[in-house]
């Protein structure tokens, strides 16, 4: 099977950042991703603007856009509406989420789990959506146990989840021991990796504490002798993102997932250094 690949994106929060976005993401529509997907803000508080960046990047690259949509602290109504907009707006890939309730929310709304968003989608509008939902190879922070979170990920599927894209990682062998575990259960849709590039050390410290991603020992040590140095840690990002997507592409991996933080340049070093031609994407 031909890997697909795609790049991630979120709203721009004013003018000046959506003209870098915009030049972002026509850079990136040179390598003909599979899509581009968008973000929202905590409890879905940007929604709106990322339908308008999705139909802006279909407008002006013509490749695929996909809303992310939380389901935490909604009602079945609301939800019902937005997927009734993204269908009318032509949308055909949703990224199904739990998402995180809103600092001071007590009401958790109507869905508990991702699992029940999926269910809900396929309710209301069959097969009209490719659905991909998040799975996590080295545990949700939030899961009871390793069993927990991978009932929690087949649930998602059993509900009409299409395909699934991880959290990112930098251990090759957790994507690898997730996978199988997932085909031992009776799951086998493609897992894509999330792939984050590094450009700001302190930043990935702070996001990976957050999500419960592992940076390895070696590799924190290496940054931290980078100090202040921005273009050595970017350097050094991009050698050991490449490693780490060769060999899972190497080894079987339906392809790649880039959590771009709205940049490119990271991005290309590493499409660059695999030997990807542009369209290998498509």
């Amino acid at each position: 099977m031909t890997p697909t690949f795609s790049f991630e994106f979120f709203p721009p929060r004013n003018d000046e950042a959506a003209a870098r976005l915009r030049d972002t993401y026509r850079r990136l529509a040179q390598l003909a991703p599979e899509f581009f997907s968008v973000t929202f803000g905590a409890g879905g508080s940007t929604q709106a603007m990322t339908l308008e960046t999705v139909l802006d990047i279909s407008r002006q690259t013509g490749v695929e856009g996909a809303p992310h949509l939380s389901c935490i602290g909604s009602q079945k109504e609301g939800i019902r509406e937005i997927i009734d907009s993204y269908r009318s707006h032509g949308v055909r890939r949703i990224v199904a989420l739990r998402g995180d309730l809103p600092s001071g929310m007590l009401n958790i709304g109507e869905f508990r789990y991702a699992s029940e968003l999926v269910e809900f989608i396929r309710r209301e509008t069959g097969d009209h959506f490719l659905i991909e939902v998040a799975a996590y190879p080295e545990v949700h922070p939030q899961a009871r146990d390793v069993e927990a979170d991978l009932a929690s990920f087949k649930r998602k599927v059993e509900a009409g989840a299409n395909s699934a894209l991880t959290q990112y990682f930098y251990n090759a062998d957790a994507y690898f021991d997730f996978v199988d575990r997932c085909l031992a259960v009776g799951v086998n849709v493609p897992i894509v990796p999330g792939i984050m590039p590094i450009t700001n050390f302190s930043q990935l410290r702070r996001f990976s504490e957050a999500c419960g991603a592992e940076i390895p020992r070696w590799m924190q040590k290496r940054l931290e002798s980078f100090g202040d140095d921005r273009e050595s840690i970017r350097a050094f990002g991009v050698e050991a993102v490449t490693a780490l997507c060769r060999r899972l592409l190497d080894n079987g991996a339906p392809g790649l997932h880039f959590y771009t933080m709205n940049q490119a340049e990271a991005v290309l070093g590493i499409w660059g250094n695999l030997g990807l031609a542009n369209g290998a994407g498509k």
